[in-house]
């Protein structure tokens, strides 16, 4: 372009159209910490600003609400979503969530980690090798597009121990232990948490690329005879009793998560022998507000962080053990490792030309950092392992931190940045998006690569 503009009109105007070229390319080649480069910040902004304008960053619901059903629908992406319910072959009730937009299907796998305390070294290796075996086999399972694992530490209300020790509690008990144990229902509640797990599975509707796609009815039945499998295959890796979710406890768990204070009022109809009969149109939050850093929700303020660079070097099972653990000051976290595996013909081709990249790095000066040396080592053990019959998946994190006042907000955003660096992650918050990467963080199977206008392959370029 300079050539044909010094040929066309002139020196000054290519020194021109030169300087452009370059402001254009530095905008594209350099990048901050976290791997944004000024291209990819000034859209953000700019869609923000533009959705902001449109008023699309406020939702209400509701008898009250913008909805024309008056219903309290889900906001964003999990709008469109519908639920069903079906029966796998194990005779277990099992939800079903059909996302249109993507064409996918995803079922939740409610799981009771056993925890790491007194467990030897040994079973933890077990542990975490039966856990590769479950995620390289994902790769091999027809029809599957992604996975998430969803870890939520939260305030316990003390409602499970109440009904417990009322349903067990011997009248003929001495008055000591009784008056203990009174003592202890009413203490133990301050300050305890209670860590739930769930396991997201992504199907596609389609059976091949280009087929019809199948309807919730001909999904459930397939998946009937799959689910015994995959939460078999689950206990083995330390995940505790998993099995598959209602659409009760789905409606639950996706209530509480907009609406943090009907957790309490979902114990206690529990503890009084009830169940508060929710449906999907009816999880939703009454209103809703995303700003550039934050998103208010009903009842809690929450903030998402994604992660922007994985740990180096060698990676120990407990690297994540204080970053899952509850935190004094967030009332809700919510960790959400997100991942898409890849077919065994990509898998190769990816390896291969890593090995090549990292290859060329080095061998293209005279003296190679250390870096570059430590890149060839890797890719030539990742392509082995390939070879041998490993998966690859494509993985990614989000944290959501949720308080109930918006006073405590700043603390609870120290608190990542330190749980960050103790778990060795670079966490940047998902600026102008915080209700679109809440949403992601839940375990509803959501495909974010599916849900963005730019194709991801030309994202990854840029």
């Amino acid at each position: 372009m300079v050539v044909i503009t010094v040929m066309v009109a002139g020196v000054l105007e290519a020194v021109i159209a030169c300087a452009v070229l370059g402001v254009l390319l530095l905008a594209v080649t350099v990048k901050d910490a976290h791997g944004k480069n000024l291209l990819t910040r000034s859209s953000t902004r700019v869609g923000w600003w533009v959705n902001r304008s449109r008023g699309s960053n406020v939702y209400r619901s509701g008898p009250l609400g913008r909805a024309l059903w008056g219903t309290y629908q889900l906001p964003g992406l999990a709008a469109p979503t519908r639920l069903s319910e079906h029966t796998d072959s194990y005779g277990r009730p099992f939800a079903l969530l059909y996302t249109p937009a993507t064409g996918s299907y995803s079922v939740v796998i409610g799981t009771e980690p056993d925890g790491a305390a007194l467990v030897d070294q040994e079973q933890i290796d077990i542990w975490v090798a039966d856990w590769g075996h479950w995620l390289a086999n994902l790769g091999d399972e027809p029809g599957i597009e992604a996975a998430s694992v969803t870890v939520e530490t939260a305030p316990d209300s003390g409602t499970r121990l109440r009904r417990e020790v009322s349903t067990q509690l011997d009248e003929d008990a001495p008055e000591f232990a009784k008056a203990m144990l009174r003592e202890t229902v009413l203490r133990y509640p301050a300050g305890s948490s209670t860590v739930k797990a769930y396991v997201a599975v992504t199907f596609a509707a389609a059976a091949r690329p280009g087929a019809k796609r199948r309807k919730p009815d001909e999904m459930g039945r397939e998946l009937a005879a799959r689910l015994p499998g995959l939460t078999a295959g689950l206990q083995a890796t330390g995940a505790g009793a998993a099995h598959p979710l209602s659409a009760q406890e789905l409606c639950e768990a996706i209530r509480i998560a907009y609406d943090p204070v009907a957790a309490t009022l979902i114990d206690e109809a529990h503890a009084a022998g009830e169940v508060p009969e929710l449906t999907w149109p009816d999880v939703g939050p009454s209103a809703a507000q995303a700003s550039w850093n934050g998103y208010r929700h009903d009842s809690a303020y929450s903030c998402t962080w994604a992660m922007t660079a994985a740990p180096r070097g060698n990676v120990q099972s407990g690297v994540l053990a204080r970053f899952l653990a509850p935190h004094r000051d967030i009332a809700r976290k919510r960790v959400t490792l997100l991942y898409r595996p890849i077919d065994a013909a990509r898998a190769a081709a990816m390896v291969e030309a890593d090995l090549r990249a990292a290859e060329f790095r080095m061998t293209s000066t005279s003296k190679p950092a250390a870096r570059d040396t430590l890149a060839v080592r890797a890719a030539a053990a990742t392509a082995g392992e390939e070879a041998s019959g490993a998966g690859l998946v494509n993985f990614g994190l989000l944290v959501t931190a949720t308080v109930s006042d918006l006073e405590k907000a700043a603390d609870a955003r120290a608190a990542i940045d330190n749980l960050g660096a103790t778990a060795r992650l670079r966490l940047r918050p998902v600026y102008g998006s915080q209700d679109s990467a809440f949403a992601a963080a839940l375990p509803l199977g959501l495909v974010l690569p599916k849900h963005i206008k730019v194709p991801a392959e030309l994202r990854d370029k840029l």
